[in-house]
């Protein structure tokens, strides 16, 4: 028991810091949000090609976590961590200097890979320092610090935006990324010597092989696919049906945005405060109930061209159950996943993530001047959601309900 206490101690530093680690995938994409117009003139491309930008970071993300989560499992989080960041760096300058298209996609690709690991290390650190509830707090902690992402990236994007061109948003994300870098480069190891695992990086990505045969684990992984099909259907085409649909300013937009950020962060800050009193597997029943219902009302609106402010109602109360659902799902996935806890982490973030690269381009195939593809996108990801968590997760906890009832 005083081991434990011990584990739930850890210092507010490190939780700011996983929380930038953790926020690298909202800072990589919602703060230029505001500029993909731009983009797309700029770079003299279609809303979809555009989109693409966010496809490669997202892909790159989602790859950059299956290789780094079982290379930190194998050589420590520090040394792995480090790397990352200075590559992470280096290609957000890149981005900066594109004159391209093909080269900002390239750049984007390269600054995924290596974000996608800070994300997971930064996952697998917490289920280093701590365990059980414990665990569900201090992931909500830190999706609390990663809700300031989305509240701030797009508001700061579209400041920046009345001053500068896109290139001035890139500018701003590399500055972060060496305070990442400076972060990582005095960050302690949370992996012990004895918990690491052996017999090299081959044997670590190995260890997947049982993760893909546990369908608990891997109803978790398939559920949160599905609701990150539907955020990130939001984030890659949201900028277009406010802005070329609803005709507000990219100053409003990244308002409107920010908002949205704000009800992820009240839905993390709610989660930890409830950790410990109702049961984790309920919390996320209620999260991924409220976002199916948000997105049907959500449909309908698009449908019928509901007023703007009903559009942004609806989609602040889709989106901001997301926190929640994340906070209760890695709890609940990672629950059992010890010395594997990098290659846990990693798998959860490719499902998360690889959704949403395949979703950008999509939600830009109907064209830059409707928003019902995002709309049917949102839909049919909430619902795959819902239809995982019964199918895979509930059936695990039925007997609890059972049992209380």
């Amino acid at each position: 028991m005083e081991q434990e206490n011990k584990r739930r101690h850890v210092p507010v530093s490190l939780v700011v810091f996983l929380g930038m680690l953790a926020a690298i995938a909202p800072l990589s994409t919602d703060m230029y949000l505001p500029a993909l117009p731009e983009m797309m003139g700029n770079f003299n491309v279609s809303s979809s090609m555009v989109q693409l930008t966010l496809t490669f970071s997202m892909a790159g993300m989602a790859a950059g976590q299956l290789f780094a989560g079982p290379v930190s499992d194998e050589k420590g989080r520090r040394m792995p961590l480090l790397t990352a960041m200075v590559v992470f760096a280096v290609s957000t300058l890149g981005c900066f200097f594109s004159n391209t298209v093909y080269v900002f996609l390239l750049c984007r690709l390269i600054q995924g890979l290596s974000g996608g690991a800070g994300i997971v290390i930064a996952r697998a650190v917490v289920r280093d320092v701590a365990s059980g509830p414990a665990l569900m707090r201090l992931f909500s902690m830190l999706m609390l610090v990663n809700g300031l992402a989305p509240v701030l990236g797009p508001v700061i994007g579209g400041q920046i935006l009345r001053f500068f061109s896109w290139r001035g948003v890139f500018g701003f994300l590399f500055l972060i990324a060496l305070c990442l870098t400076a972060g990582a480069a005095v960050f302690r190891e949370t992996l012990k010597e004895k918990k690491k695992v052996t017999g090299g990086i081959t044997e670590s990505i190995k260890n997947y092989r049982p993760l893909f045969k546990d369908s608990y684990f891997m109803g978790h992984c398939l559920m949160q696919c599905f609701s990150f099909a539907a955020f990130f259907g939001y984030i890659s085409g949201s900028s277009f049906v406010f802005q070329n649909v609803y005709h507000v300013s990219a100053q409003t937009y990244s308002y409107i945005f920010g908002i949205n950020g704000i009800g992820l962060l009240l839905t993390g800050a709610l989660t930890g405060r409830l950790a410990g009193h109702i049961a984790e597997w309920k919390l996320l029943r209620v999260a991924l109930t409220a976002a199916f219902s948000g997105s049907l009302v959500l449909l309908a609106g698009f449908i019928i061209h509901a007023p703007l402010f009903v559009i942004a109602v609806t989609i602040f109360i889709t989106v901001s159950t997301l926190s929640a659902m994340g906070s209760a799902s890695f709890s609940l996935a990672m629950q059992k996943q010890g010395k594997s806890a990098g290659g846990a982490a990693a798998l959860i973030g490719f499902f998360s993530l690889i959704s949403g690269a395949v979703m950008a381009p999509v939600v830009g195939i109907g064209g830059s001047d409707t928003a019902l593809p995002m709309g049917i996108i949102i839909v049919v990801g909430e619902a795959g959601a819902l239809l995982m968590f019964y199918k895979f997760i509930y059936t695990h906890h039925k007997d609890e309900h059972k049992d209380e009832a």
